[in-house]
């Protein structure tokens, strides 16, 4: 039997290699947003060669400082789409595919009806293309994060953790990480750049995502919820920001924002989640304190919030029966029970009353 494939710009229909009900994709792409062109002055002549990595700039251009876009929406999807930013060391890849080959959180939230819209920030990933000057180096440093992200402490896996154990995963895991070729000074703008273009959204931020995430939301009224996993750093209002919270990787302090700007934050809903294997105190273990001293601050972030009238909750994970999560929850082995989990936020704090169109 021949079988014939129409593609359509319209109209995609894609199945998981698992088997599993397919998705029916209405519209996909990639676009980059924000940046800035540097354009030497001068006559461009085109009889010069220099090489490939050098060049006569004499009135050539240079686009940099973007960021690097890939959407997808299904058909009959909910009206606001999902933007997810990704944290330090790795690019908008950590929401799109797991190390062992599962679904990704992406493709997850995609099958319960939710657009998204995967970010690679400026200099990082698929927007490597930067104007700030670095020196990138050939740091070995997997021990390390494998500590950071409570995998376990190294060579030992934390006990039930939900992360694949086989060498191949980890092999995978370590290598979605991408140069930080960034200044970090064009990130906000990009987000708000992309706030403009698509209109109403609900940010979802991993780690280092978590503070832009933040300052999007108050600069940006397209911003209409915010999903955080993990952050690593918090806003306070002028005034009321808490004492800083020291633990062995530098600890933790929180950035004021003006009253104007914070109170931006208690307009829309506001969920964080957090894994296992947090300690309440101090601890020897390096990953261990990083994301105990992190939790304590998103605890009096939360509580800022609703003291201020806003509607935020932390979701501790074991607080809840779920257990074993990493730093990488989005990818660890019960992502699929954690987008059910957020899906149901979703549906309970920015669908009622909704509509769901395309």
């Amino acid at each position: 039997m021949i079988r014939t494939m129409i593609l359509s710009a319209l109209l995609l229909s894609v199945a998981a290699t698992t088997g599993a009900q397919h998705i029916t994709i209405a519209k996909q792409g990639h676009f980059s947003v924000s940046g800035q062109t540097i354009q030497h002055s001068g006559a461009y002549d085109n009889r010069k060669f220099i090489g490939w990595a050098e060049q006569e700039e004499t009135g050539q251009s240079y686009r940099a400082d973007h960021a690097f876009v890939d959407f997808q929406i299904p058909a009959d999807a909910h009206r606001l789409p999902l933007v997810y930013v990704h944290g330090y060391g790795g690019s908008g890849v950590c929401w799109q595919m797991t190390p062992d080959g599962r679904e990704g959180f992406a493709t997850l939230m995609l099958r319960r009806g939710w657009s998204s819209y995967v970010v690679d920030l400026p200099g990082r990933g698929r927007a490597g293309r930067t104007s700030a000057t670095t020196t990138v180096k050939p740091v070995a440093d997997e021990m390390f994060w494998f500590d950071i992200w409570r995998i376990g402490v190294w060579p030992k896996y934390n006990e039930g953790v939900q992360f694949p154990k086989d060498s191949v995963s980890l092999s995978q895991f370590f290598r979605e990480m991408t140069p930080d070729l960034s200044d970090h000074q064009s990130d906000i703008p990009a987000l708000g750049a992309l706030a403009e273009r698509i209109g109403g959204h609900i940010l979802v931020t991993h780690s280092a995502g978590g503070f832009p995430g933040w300052m999007s939301a108050m600069q940006n009224s397209e911003v209409k919820g915010v999903v955080s996993y993990e952050p690593g750093g918090f806003v306070f209002p002028e005034g009321e920001v808490p004492e800083r919270i020291e633990g062995l990787t530098g600890g933790v302090a929180g950035t004021p924002v003006s009253m104007k700007q914070f109170k931006r934050l208690t307009e829309i809903p506001i969920v964080l989640y957090f894994g296992d294997y947090i300690p309440e105190t101090p601890t020897e273990n390096l990953g261990d304190e990083n994301w105990r001293v992190r939790l304590q601050m998103a605890r009096k972030f939360v509580e800022a919030i609703n003291r201020h009238g806003g509607n935020a909750t932390l979701v501790e994970l074991p607080k809840i029966g779920i257990y074993g999560n990493t730093h990488f929850l989005m990818q660890d082995l019960n992502n699929t029970e954690l987008a059910d989990l957020l899906d149901e936020w979703l549906n309970d704090n920015l669908v009622k009353n909704s509509t769901r169109v395309f």
